[in-house]
This record gives C-alpha cells, structure tokens and sequence, in this order.
C-alpha cells in the first residue's frame, strides 16, 4: 500500500482553458489561504491484483496522530498485516515509531527513496486530481472545495483503469 497526503487550497491551479477570439479568460479569485489537507492510499490486493483507493480529509495540517489514526482504520478496514510505502517526512516517521512502540506488530514500512516523489503512484492520483479534475475551479469557501475534493476523488475511485495507470505513471507493476 503505497500512502501520501496532499493540500487543496481556495486559490485555484490555472490551467489552459477556453476564451472568446480576442479576449482573455478571467477568474475571480479571493485572496484567502484556508486548505484542506487529504491522506491517500493506494492499497493492491496480493491475490486479485486490484486497486483499491482510500482517502481521508481534514481541516487541518497532516500530523502523526492523523496519521496513525489513518493507520489503524486501514488495518480494521483490511483486516490483515499492513505493508505501507511512505516518503520520508518527518510526520510518517514519527508515526511509525509511535505505532511501533505501542505494539503495532500489523505495521510493516518499506521507505522511499529521499526526494523520490515519482516513485509513489499516490502522487500521481493528487496530480489528476488537482490539475484535471478541479483544474480552474474556483471555490466559494471550505464547505465548497471539500465537497468538490470528494467529487473529484470518489470519481477516480470509480474507474480502475485510472487507478492503475497511477501505478505505470511511477513505472511500477502491477
């Protein structure tokens, strides 16, 4: 199970876009720096070879507790022994630690290599998500981009084939 978290904020991503001939597209924006924070995990069962995504959003920065909260909800969601992919930051290894330290024999972790974004399929699902999905999309307060977050995330929870190509974005196998 690869794991990553990522931020959407109010201010939307810019992309290429439609516009009258001689006119340029415009956006209104506030200046406002609120975010959402997301957890993501892409798990692959050993036996069917499947995708499976799960998410969590918050209100808040991505800290250890959230994490090992996330965590243990995986482990009751899959009933089983857990092996997790993370990134080195430093919120993941204190959660590791302290999940380790409380006994937490389910956990196995596999590092990534320090500045190796492009090795986490999860990385490519937030990259979908921001620039295609919610690419241009400008919301009017939290309430709105966290039911557009979810939107755009329960859309790629639906498509298989979209999961997977994650996987071959970071050249892995299936």
């Amino acid at each position: 199970m690869f794991l990553d978290e990522t931020g959407f904020v109010l201010q939307p991503l810019n992309r290429r876009t439609w516009a009258l001939r001689g006119t340029r597209p415009q956006q209104v924006a506030w200046q406002r720096h609120d975010r959402l924070s997301v957890i993501g995990s892409l798990a692959i069962s050993p036996r069917r070879r499947c995708v499976k995504l799960c998410f969590a959003v918050q209100r808040q920065n991505v800290r250890a507790p959230d994490l090992m909260r996330y965590l243990r909800a995986l482990h009751q969601q899959h009933h089983g022994p857990l092996i997790v992919v993370l990134d080195r930051l430093n919120a993941h290894r204190s959660a590791v630690r302290r999940l380790q330290e409380r006994g937490a024999s389910w956990l196995t972790v596999e590092w990534l290599p320090a500045y190796a974004p492009d090795l986490n399929p999860v990385e490519a699902l937030w990259s979908h998500a921001k620039y295609s999905a919610l690419a241009n999309f400008v919301p009017d307060d939290l309430d709105h981009l966290n039911d557009a977050v979810l939107n755009a995330v329960d859309d790629i929870y639906f498509k298989p084939p979209l999961l997977q190509s994650f996987f071959q974005a970071a050249k892995l196998p299936l």
